[in-house]
């Protein structure tokens, strides 16, 4: 029984004297019966405490010792940055950390004369299990396991003692986190690339095999990109026809080359090149009159309207088409282009004058 049971046994063992005393003075109790009151109270304590020591029974003499027993001296010792391998090659973990022990009581023959030695070993060989099977770019995580799993108690190989670790940093040195760094940096820029490589194929096979395989694909993903505006669609026939083309390394149909503005621009111009090639020349005209006039061929009177008409036409500053009316009809003996004389001036009388 502990000492707050005792005292708390002989407090009630009082209250309760003083209960039945009351009650006694109030019923008036005779004589004879305080004495016995009195015995009652006063053996109370003592059979309790006496039935309290036969419930629990003796205290055991190691447990006696144990309470008397001095505590457990435990010594420590630093560590500072020594060298453990992880699981890859030439990546070395560095740990930093304080190592506890206590020596056990052995009765062999030889007695440790380093302990502090030994309890360093007996840590580092636990630390070592573990880093040699973890990757150097996780030395946070592994610091927190390792403060986990040196923070036991445990004896050493020998048995001559117990250690742990406390406060357990674990690095790398500066130059192997440069270089994760760097390999991290690659790594992640590779991904990126890579993704973007096949984002880019992805895009490139849908639109070749698919959006551009040929101008009616391309005309209904055209639609449907402008929310159905048929009209801008179907102006737009004609820049479909030669991107899908040019997808497919092929000349624009027949049927769609209508539709390229710059060829229809250049058809237009080469049409009107055309029109004015084939247009019938001053000379030409003149000559279809002369035919309608029945005038044939070699007939004098040819060369002198030709003459005649062509000093009227100077007279219009067309000096190229009175050139072109000379040549064709007058006689070359005859023929001097004359481009100088003024309006309205001849250079002599001709037989045309005298006709």
């Amino acid at each position: 029984m502990t000492t707050g049971c005792k005292t708390t046994t002989i407090f009630v063992t009082i209250l309760s004297g003083l209960f039945v005393t009351i009650f006694g003075v109030t019923q008036q109790w005779p004589a004879w019966a305080w004495p016995v009151l009195a015995t009652s109270v006063v053996l109370s304590p003592a059979v309790v405490f006496g039935a309290a020591r036969r419930r629990r029974g003796h205290t055991p003499v190691h447990f006696e010792e144990q309470l008397t027993a001095a505590p457990i001296e435990r010594q420590e010792q630093q560590v500072r940055h020594v060298s453990l391998p992880s699981l890859w090659a030439d990546y070395d973990f560095l740990i930093s950390a304080t190592v506890r022990w206590h020596l056990l009581d052995t009765s062999d023959r030889h007695p440790v004369l380093n302990p502090g030695g030994l309890a360093v070993e007996a840590v580092l060989s636990r630390a070592r299990a573990v880093t040699e099977q973890r990757e150097p770019t996780r030395a946070s995580f592994v610091q927190h396991e390792l403060n986990g799993c040196l923070g036991h108690m445990l004896p050493d190989g020998s048995g001559h003692l117990r250690a742990m670790a406390e406060n357990v940093t674990l690095t790398l040195h500066q130059h192997d986190q440069e270089r994760l760094d760097s390999l991290a940096g690659v790594r992640k820029d590779r991904a990126v690339w890579e993704h973007q490589r096949t984002y880019e194929q992805s895009k490139r096979k849908y639109l070749g095999e698919d959006v551009l395989k040929d101008t009616g694909s391309a005309v209904v993903w055209w639609l449907a990109k402008n929310d159905d505006h048929v009209e801008k669609t179907v102006a737009d026939l004609g820049l479909l026809a030669q991107l899908t083309s040019a997808a497919n390394d092929t000349a624009v149909p027949e049927l769609l080359r209508d539709l390229i503005p710059e060829q229809r621009e250049e058809r237009d111009v080469l049409g009107e090149h055309d029109l004015r090639e084939e247009a019938p020349t001053v000379a030409e005209h003149f000559a279809e009159a002369l035919d309608a006039m029945d005038f044939p061929p070699g007939d004098v009177r040819r060369s002198m309207l030709a003459e005649q008409l062509a000093k009227i036409i100077r007279t219009q500053e067309q000096h190229e088409a009175a050139d072109d009316l000379l040549r064709r009809f007058a006689p070359p003996t005859t023929f001097a282009p004359n481009r100088t004389a003024p309006p309205g001036q001849t250079g002599g009388e001709t037989d045309l004058d005298r006709f």
